[in-house]
């Protein structure tokens, strides 16, 4: 819970029920600031995570087509040399 003072002057012109009501107008903006924030963070992140896990994606294919053309490689020179 935040702890807003309002200065003595602004909560005699208020009056203790609008003292009340301004400080929980605050803090209302303050929690919708924060809610969104947070909000807005988690898109980036999750908008960052999926780029990441496409990308591991990408390279795990290459990986595994690499490792395919030098497994076929090896098993073809392997032929050719116990045949011939």
């Amino acid at each position: 819970m935040n702890i807003i003072l309002l200065p003595e002057v602004l909560r005699q012109k208020l009056g203790d029920d609008g003292a009340k009501e301004f400080v929980n107008l605050l803090n209302d903006s303050v929690k919708a600031a924060k809610d969104t924030t947070s909000e807005v963070l988690v898109e980036r992140f999750e908008k960052r995570l999926a780029e990441t896990e496409s990308k591991i994606i990408r390279w795990m294919f290459g990986f595994w087509v690499g490792q395919i053309t030098v497994t076929i490689a090896l098993i073809s020179l392997l032929y050719k040399l116990i045949k011939g």
